[in-house]
């Protein structure tokens, strides 16, 4: 567990020994920023066919309910399906819409704030159950068109389900199988609610273009609904936690990224990503660390170790909050960056103003309680206190 809280002294001595190497399971795992960037953007690396998963031990992915909803989704898929779909849903996140959303966010915050006080009384609160996850399961309930009351309750369901993005087991199966399965079947009652009443929502907008193109189908409908419930929250919940986190520990650094948002998100992005590795299959030739990686090999990038690069950035293991030319590979990159990014950044960059001047004496008050994860990287419990 002390690994994957604090990774980066284990990637550091990785990228010493070699730049590439092989691991256990037979993937090769590059940790440059360079390296990292080409594995996300470069057209030759594509996801993982779903019939591979034949050749990994699971022949039967197809009845099993986590791996269909995944497998069936944008996060995993190859052009042309990936780009028929993305283009279903990107409509939703371009940046006048999303801009539009800061009044709404803004008052999200401001409302979240009152409670936590009213909460704290005095004492310590937790800051990712009263904060970190409320607010972007809010804001992509929203979007998406999940009712208020039922977003909490599939917040479980969601962490669940998405332990398939580690390295996969019979044990996690065991749990991830029955929460994909209750996720698709309340978001299949929801979808046939907005069939019978259409709404401003994105789930409304898939039941339409549904009605317009039959090559949509019910289960890319319901698995890419499900993604986009899971992804608009936890990256951003882990980018809202690991940032307060690393800011807390820091003297001033909370009242400094104040200051100047939008720069210190790209740092606390880059300092702590929430998203830390990245898998693809090689589907040409492709130059990696200064060697040919065949077709067929699976590369997975270390974007978390990228981050840390000392080729790209200079002291990269110091959080710097007006780091220039800061570009970090938290969101991925090429044909699969992140759709809902600019929402993440802009959750975060009203956030941490609000909190700062709110919370001015906000402090850890006691032990948080790290995610157990390889791949996303955050917080399920991080008490503090925040003052009278």
């Amino acid at each position: 567990m002390t690994g994957r809280a604090d990774p980066y002294p284990r990637y550091a001595r990785l990228r010493e020994i070699s730049p590439i190497v092989r691991a256990e399971d037979g993937a090769l795992v590059v940790t440059g920023y360079g390296d990292c960037q080409t594995v996300v953007r470069d057209g030759r690396l594509a996801h993982m066919p779903p019939d591979m998963l034949a050749f990994a031990g699971f022949p039967d992915w197809r009845e099993r309910p986590a791996l269909m909803q995944l497998f069936t989704s944008m996060l995993t898929l190859n052009p042309p399906d990936h780009t028929r779909l993305r283009r279903l849903v990107s409509s939703a996140f371009t940046a006048r819409r999303v801009a539009a959303l800061r009044p709404a966010i803004e008052r999200l915050v401001g409302e979240l704030l009152d409670a936590m006080s009213a909460r704290a009384g005095g004492g310590p609160v937790d800051f990712v159950a009263e904060f970190a996850y409320p607010l972007p399961v809010a804001v992509i309930g929203e979007l998406l068109g999940v009712p208020a009351a039922d977003r909490a309750p599939l917040r479980e369901l969601v962490g669940d389900w998405t332990r398939v993005l580690e390295v996969l087991t019979p044990e996690v199966l065991a749990k991830a199988d029955p929460a994909a399965a209750r996720l698709r079947e309340y978001l299949a009652g929801l979808l046939a609610q907005r069939r019978r009443d259409p709404r401003d929502d994105l789930l409304s907008a898939l039941a339409q273009a549904q009605a317009a193109d039959d090559r949509l189908t019910d289960d890319e409908v319901l698995s890419n609904a499900a993604l986009l419930f899971a992804a608009g929250f936890e990256t951003t919940t882990n980018l809202l936690a690991n940032g307060l986190a690393a800011l807390l520990d820091r003297p001033g650094r909370l009242a400094a990224a104040a200051a100047a948002p939008e720069a210190a998100v790209e740092e606390l992005l880059r300092f702590d990503s929430p998203v830390q590795i990245a898998s693809r299959v090689v589907t040409a030739p492709v130059e990696l660390a200064g060697r040919t990686v065949e077709e067929g090999e699976r590369v997975v990038a270390y974007l978390g170790a990228g981050n840390r690069d000392p080729q790209r950035f200079e002291a990269p293991d110091e959080l710097r909050l007006d780091r220039a030319d800061n570009a970090p590979l938290s969101f991925g990159g090429g044909i699969h960056y992140c759709l809902g990014a600019p929402l993440a950044r802009l959750e975060a960059q009203v956030a941490f103003p609000a909190i700062a001047a709110r919370f001015p004496g906000i402090a850890p008050a006691g032990e948080p309680r790290r995610r157990d994860s390889l791949s996303l990287k955050g917080f399920t419990a991080m008490p503090v206190s925040v003052g009278a």
